[in-house]
């Protein structure tokens, strides 16, 4: 598979994750009290390195990938630039803004593949698995002495959880493509349904915990998410045994995650506005948004 498809997979994979991972750093980075300045600094290491790595794949990708996966909306989105700048603002720690306005001129594959761009992407795929493997070890300490109260953090112990799952899914996905395994395209959809109808069942939790007592129309929405999204997730561990119901739950799961999608872009706008009262950084709207758009492409390619 070193060619195209290697490519094309690697550059997809990492435009998305790398950011994700980047930004995963700057959640845990704003959420530590100044004495676990060691913590902080460590946080802020991992998404200096987690940027200098999109910045190598943003290059990469140039004239290489398709303009429709450029325009999905799964690595920025018309949102992400202005979220940034206001999540900066209010944590007073930098992101690294030319990135996402390199991101937003990407321009569609126009260069055929060469053997040196194939070299690079398996060094930059190296990289990331490196990066994210020391980015787990982080992260699984973190939340140990979170759960065992020797660390107090604002992030909830279920978002670090949470974003420990996301960073061992990155590093399966990057040991998958680098080692060149074959997946079985049906179980390989019901894995990323059952991990993805999760992810967004977790999302609306956070989303309900991040409101302000007095927005009660947003927080039973997005009740409403977390149970459909859990029934949803249940659905697909039992497509396991029963391969002849995926058409039935991947629709309503592209269906469901449509209109969360939907409703957190408008609570994303809402927080870059001020119109919504709540304890979440603007990024982090955002960053939500984006997976959920990236969920949707997983599901049009079924």
């Amino acid at each position: 598979m070193m060619g195209h498809e290697f490519v094309r997979k690697s550059l997809e994979l990492n435009l998305f994750f790398a950011r994700i991972a980047k930004e995963h750093a700057f959640f845990i980075e704003v959420a530590l009290p100044w004495k676990n300045s060691n913590l902080v600094q460590e946080a802020d290491m991992y998404k200096n390195e987690f940027a200098n790595l999109l910045a190598e794949a943003v290059r990469l990708a140039d004239g290489v990938l398709s303009q429709d996966f450029l325009n999905a909306g799964e690595i920025v989105t018309p949102l992400t630039l202005d979220a940034e700048r206001a999540s900066e603002f209010y944590s007073g720690y930098p992101l690294n803004t030319e990135i996402t306005l390199a991101e937003l001129t990407l321009g569609g594959a126009v260069n055929p593949n060469s053997k040196t761009l194939v070299d690079e992407v398996v060094s930059l795929n190296q990289r990331a698995m490196a990066l994210t493997t020391g980015l787990i070890g982080f992260k699984s300490r973190l939340l140990n002495d979170v759960l065992s109260c020797a660390v107090f953090n604002f992030n909830y112990p279920l978002l670090l959880d949470h974003i420990l799952r996301e960073a061992c899914f990155y590093l399966n996905m990057l040991e998958g493509i680098q080692s060149n395994v074959t997946l079985d395209p049906v179980t390989d959809l019901v894995q990323q349904e059952i991990f993805w109808n999760r992810i967004m069942a977790e999302h609306a939790k956070f989303i309900r915990g991040f409101l302000d007592p007095t927005e009660e129309q947003l927080f039973n929405t997005a009740d409403n998410f977390g149970k459909q999204f859990d029934a949803l997730t249940t659905q697909a561990q039992m497509l396991i045994n029963q391969p002849s119901s995926i058409p039935v739950v991947t629709e309503e799961s592209r269906r469901a995650t449509t209109a969360i999608r939907d409703f957190k872009t408008q609570g994303t706008e809402g927080l870059i506005t001020c119109q919504i009262r709540a304890i979440a950084h603007p990024l982090l709207g955002d960053h939500v948004v984006r997976e959920a758009n990236h969920y949707l492409r997983l599901l049009s390619l079924s």
